[in-house]
């Protein structure tokens, strides 16, 4: 088989696990065109055609469907091989992730001070923002998403949940009180984080549930904001723990309602990869992975 062949090869298999020539195409680094090119020959090499193709869908035909689940596992066995061979080569190169900005600005300490230092051959190009991006569109490798994932042809790597908080400066407390239960919170201020311009609501692990919008004495769309907006004491605010804890520790936020727990918030990262993550991807994602859940045990 020539490099020819073989790239005609991966370019089917990626259409087929991305799901449409254009996230193939920005899954290889290459064009929509150049694509439907090398689908082309393989097509007249074969002598049948693979897809079904409008303007809209991008569909397998039966003999694409067998001849994808021939190949498929060919090139994942001719991966395996090649990291075997070359694995310093298979781990290096950039990589782009979208982290959430609180979680990320926590995560960063350890990121610069251990997982760049063991694997300085990956180039990392991080964005944070709470903005959830695009990551085809944006050409982002990974992206870590808090929260329950929306429908989406991306692949998700679960990564287990957080903690969340109702957390207030003792400042406010002493001029308004301390709920004693879920229902108090009804006469309370509240700093409300807003979700793709929703307000996000204050869930409890017994169903029970609070909009806190009525009652907000300001709205953000950022974790920070919120933090900020509670050490100086505008009211209670929902957090997860990690971005709190040293304020928890020095005394500058207390935490309410600690015996009524809350729903805890899923972490997930999300990529269009599926079973072909670079290694350089899987070591970052499993270096997050164990930083969150040294987090966790804290």
């Amino acid at each position: 088989m020539d490099s020819a062949q073989l790239h005609g090869l991966t370019a089917f298999v990626r259409v087929v696990e991305a799901g449409s020539f254009t996230a193939a195409a920005k899954l290889g680094g290459t064009t929509p065109s150049a694509v439907s090119k090398s689908i082309a020959r393989l097509e007249k090499r074969l002598g049948v055609r693979l897809f079904q193709r409008t303007t809209r869908i991008t569909v397998l035909t039966d003999e694409g469907q067998r001849y994808y689940e021939e190949v498929a596992p060919l090139l994942d066995a001719l991966a395996d091989a090649q990291d075997v061979l070359e694995p310093s080569r298979l781990t290096g190169g950039r990589l782009r992730v979208s982290l959430p900005a609180d979680l990320g600005r926590i995560l960063l300490d350890a990121i610069t001070t251990r997982f760049v230092p063991q694997y300085p051959e990956i180039l990392l190009d991080i964005s944070l923002s709470d903005r959830r991006a695009d990551i085809l569109r944006e050409g982002f490798d990974l992206a870590l998403r808090l929260g329950t994932l929306e429908d989406s042809s991306l692949f998700a790597r679960p990564l287990g949940t957080l903690v969340l908080a109702l957390v207030a400066s003792p400042a406010y407390l002493a001029a308004h009180g301390e709920p004693a239960s879920p229902a108090d919170l009804e006469q309370h201020s509240h700093i409300v984080y807003r979700l793709g311009g929703r307000p996000y609501p204050i869930r409890f692990a017994d169903g029970r549930s609070f909009l806190p919008d009525a009652r907000a004495a300001m709205e953000a769309d950022s974790g920070e904001a919120l933090r900020i907006a509670a050490v100086n004491g505008l009211g209670i605010a929902q957090l997860i723990m990690p971005t709190v804890q040293k304020d928890l520790d020095s005394g500058a936020l207390a935490r309410l309602l600690a015996g009524d727990a809350l729903q805890p918030v899923p972490v997930n990262f999300i990529h269009a990869f599926e079973r072909h993550m670079p290694k350089r991807a899987e070591r970052f994602v499993e270096f997050i992975a164990s930083t969150l859940s040294v987090a966790r045990s804290r």
